[in-house]
């Protein structure tokens, strides 16, 4: 493929690429000016991404899920999960097992951690979300199965799906595990960042900058604009309040989540509370069925984790074994008597041990609710930071809120200051804000507007769900040069030739030479040889040969042996007494052929014909190719012979005529060989030519019988200009015939109307006269156009004919018609002779053809 060269310079090379505008689609199913049931799907170039699958905190069942009938879910090529929060992975399940996402090529990837903790997360959430609730999205068994099916990979692990389609994980921070995903398809790279926190915490590491600059970024927006304090200043406030609460006998109230900021809280409790022996005697309980399994998790990879967590672990101090918490599995053990710190599940307190917990402590005003993390709008949680008098209880009665509440967020989000330091390090050119509330997400966008409006090329979008946003990219497609090509830049405006690779949307141009040291290519002919025994003599073969395939190339290769070609593709040579070999360049066809043309062979000793045929008186002569040459025992399906390719043409155009007059003979009965077109001397001068066209013109009020002249053909040939001028005149299929001698105010006399024939111009030629009742249509036998008045008519002319061609077209020739120019090695080898396949890089040369022997080829057709 040529490619022609602008320049040397990058931006020269740049301007030389095909261009155009190529389009990423994001839609968001979920989490788009929301919190909650994250979910966005990714359209580029053919290739479906979705990042995230989760359920909505304040909903239950269906109506939890993300809007998942927007999508084809067997189109999907990548599922990625950022962590194994609920709002971000409980949907996974649902979408694997119930919908058409199973009968897709698509896979589902996390990373290690993400999915030893969301089988325990997802087995609690299936326990308890729609406990007594006849709408559950799925069982455990279906969760099982989906669990197995996910692929978990590494950080940093280089990720390809195939078809230009590869990601990246890297550090989130936020819990354990999460990951933001570097993804990139046909080289356009998008981030998504799920939640993620640009602060070292207790146990967890900060978000990393990824080390290339993407084109889209695709991040959370929880807390707007929104400042946080620091973390030291919030621990200390944090501490303070269960201090306070516990010293006046009350029972403190923490609602969290089982996996993520509850463990950073535990390590700041413990420590606390060693930190202060008179608090020793109050105890702290971790409320969860599932926390003595997910401690061991997360002591399982406590690699993934900061530095500080490592150097303890690596002193044989193992951060989460706690001195001071003790795990509560359910509350038939608790003994409610006197302060406490309680650690409960679910942090949004829409049902579990957390409400439950809620409602009964509530009323006492020593009791305190400290709310940790990010509140859900609709949720328990957020409801209740606003410090209501009463609350509604699961069972629908009020209850008197009379325990102080307070909110610290703990959340590992980040924050409005954070993420523009963020958004200004990643140098994205989109920015698509997702994951937060309709007002924050709008005061981030304007403050980012304001910050990047001295920079037009950077764009701040805030979609919703279920509207897409298109995103257009200029499409360069570069082809780089290697090798020896490389070697020799070329000059501005000279074509640049070589061998174009393409792999993944990638392009290479290399001189082929260079194609199996580069690339691990390479290209080769395959020659098939297949020698088969065979009592009949050379002509009986040819005769069946010719029965099938209607005709048969004759001649002898460069080592004179006797060869015939059948199909243009297949070659058979008498290689030794009673024995054929068959010889071809192997592809789908011509196996296809050679399989056909073996199959036959095998039958012809036992054919009845064969038989036949040598019972009948016939003369014996091999003394000379003359006498071989006179024999003529032609099969009655095989093509006409000839001395020549002209002589070819024409007999087959005369069988063809042949056989469609017995086609229309056969189905009309009457049927008649004239002549169309006139002669030279009989063409008109252009003067009367146009008083013809004239009088056409004029005469269009008298209606014809026959109506219009109608002629359809079945190639792309055009009407003689003379017909054609005399069917515009006929329009209306109104003739009228004037006297040439009468003048303006004669009256005109009624004629009758031209017949078919006259009205075809050019020079003369056969044709076919059908006639059907009173309705006549002729048929051009050199252009297979067919003429009549009588649409019906010409069309079941015209069907005819198309029938009568195709059973007069042999099978050698449908096949040359139909292969011609695509199988080019057939011809360049197989000319009657043989020749060594060339290797790449080499000429091909008639020379090395000659050497293997002394004769020449010969050919006839």
């Amino acid at each position: 493929m040529p490619l022609t060269a602008a320049g040397t310079s990058a931006a020269g090379a740049a301007a030389a690429a095909t261009s155009g505008e190529d389009q990423l689609r994001i839609e968001m199913l979920g989490a788009g000016n929301e919190v909650g049931r994250s979910c966005c799907v990714l359209t580029f170039k053919g290739k479906t991404v979705v990042c995230d699958a989760g359920v909505h905190p304040a909903y239950t069942g269906i109506a939890a899920l993300p809007f998942i009938d927007e999508l084809d879910w067997s189109t999907v090529d990548a599922l990625l999960i950022t962590h194994f929060h609920l709002d971000h992975a409980a949907a996974l399940t649902y979408i694997m097992e119930k919908t058409n996402f199973k009968d897709g090529k698509g896979k589902v990837y996390m990373t290690h951690p993400t999915k030893a903790v969301y089988r325990f997360l997802m087995s609690d959430f299936v326990r308890i979300s729609n406990a007594g609730s006849g709408d559950r999205l799925f069982d455990e068994t279906e969760m099982l199965a989906s669990w197995r099916q996910i692929e978990a990979v590494d950080f940093h692990q280089d990720v390809s799906v195939g078809g230009g389609l590869r990601f990246t994980p890297y550090h989130a921070g936020h819990v354990l595990g999460a990951c933001m995903f570097l993804i990139e398809i046909a080289g356009l790279r998008i981030l998504y960042t799920g939640d993620f926190s640009r602060e070292e915490d207790r146990h967890l590491v900060q978000a990393e900058i990824p080390p290339v600059r993407p084109d889209v970024l695709i991040c959370e927006s929880t807390y707007g604009v929104q400042s946080l304090e620091p973390r030291l200043e919030k621990e200390q406030r944090f501490t303070t309040m269960i201090h306070n609460v516990v010293s006046r006998g009350g029972r403190v109230l923490l609602p969290v989540f089982v996996l993520g900021r509850a463990q950073e809280l535990l390590l700041l409790l413990d420590e606390y509370w060693s930190a202060h022996p008179e608090l020793q005697r109050i105890p702290i309980y971790y409320a969860s069925s599932l926390a003595r399994k997910c401690i061991g998790i997360y002591q399982t990879y406590i690699h993934t984790m900061n530095e500080h967590i490592r150097s303890r672990f690596n002193r044989r101090d193992n951060p989460f074994v706690f001195k001071h918490v003790s795990n509560l599995k359910s509350l038939d053990k608790f003994e409610d008597k006197g302060p406490c710190v309680m650690m409960a599940s679910p942090g949004f307190m829409q049902s579990g041990v957390s409400r439950e917990l809620l409602e009964k402590w509530a009323p006492d005003r020593r009791n305190g609710l400290i709310v940790t993390g990010y509140s859900v709008e609709g949720t328990m949680a957020r409801s209740i930071i606003n410090e209501p008098d009463e609350i509604i209880g699961l069972n629908g009665q009020k209850i008197p809120r009379r325990m102080t509440v307070d909110y610290i967020s703990f959340s590992a989000h980040v924050d409005g200051t954070q993420n523009h330091k963020f958004i200004d390090e990643i140098k994205a050119q989109h920015i698509v804000l997702v994951h937060g509330e309709a007002t924050n997400m709008a005061r981030l966008r304007g403050s980012l507007q304001g910050k990047y409006s001295d920079k037009s090329e950077v764009k701040i979008h805030t979609p919703r769900n279920c509207e897409p946003l298109m995103l257009k990219f200029r499409a360069e497609r570069l082809a780089k040069a290697i090798g020896s090509i490389a070697d020799n830049p070329p000059k501005p405006g000279s074509t640049l030739s070589g061998l174009l690779v393409s792999k993944d949307f990638a392009y290479t141009i290399l001189d082929p030479k260079d194609l199996a040291e580069f690339t691990g290519l390479s290209t080769s002919t395959i020659i098939q040889r297949q020698r088969v025994a065979l009592n009949v003599s050379w002509e009986m073969t040819r005769w069946h040969l010719e029965g099938m395939y209607g005709s048969v190339q004759e001649g002898v290769d460069v080592e004179g042996r006797r060869t015939m070609r059948i199909m243009g593709s297949i070659d058979i040579k008498q290689s030794a007494p009673h024995e054929l070999l068959l010889e071809w360049v192997s592809s789908i066809n011509n196996d296809m052929v050679a399989d056909s043309a073996l199959a036959l062979l095998l039958g012809v000793d036992s054919s009845p014909a064969s038989v036949k045929m040598t019972t009948r008186p016939h003369k014996h002569d091999h003394g000379s190719e003359e006498a071989d040459e006179e024999a003529d025992d032609r099969h009655p399906f095989a093509d006409p012979k000839a001395k020549s390719a002209e002589d070819y043409i024409a007999m087959k155009r005369i069988a063809r005529a042949a056989q469609i007059a017995t086609f229309l003979e056969a189905y009309y009965g009457n049927v008649e060989q004239i002549t169309i077109g006139k002669a030279p001397e009989e063409q008109p001068e252009s003067g009367e030519a146009q008083g013809e066209t004239e009088d056409a013109e004029e005469a269009a009020n008298a209606k014809q019988e026959d109506g219009p002249l109608i002629k359809e053909e079945p190639t792309d040939g055009g009407l003689p200009e003379e017909a054609q001028a005399k069917q515009d005149g006929d329009t209306n299929g109104d003739v009228a015939m004037t006297n040439g001698h009468g003048g303006a105010g004669d009256t005109p006399s009624k004629q009758t109307p031209p017949s078919l024939e006259e009205l075809i111009g050019g020079p003369p030629r056969q044709a076919l006269r059908v006639y059907l009742d009173d309705k006549v249509a002729i048929l051009d036998l050199d252009e297979l156009a067919v003429y009549s008045r009588s649409d019906a008519l010409r069309k079941r002319v015209l069907h005819l004919v198309a029938l009568a061609d195709r059973t007069a077209t042999s099978t050698s020739d449908a096949f040359r018609d139909e292969m011609e120019g695509a199988d080019g090695a057939v011809e360049e080898l197989f000319l009657g002779a043989h020749s060594i396949p060339v290797e790449p890089g080499e000429a091909a040369s008639g020379e090395g053809v000659e050497d293997r022997g002394s004769k020449k080829p010969k050919l006839e057709a």
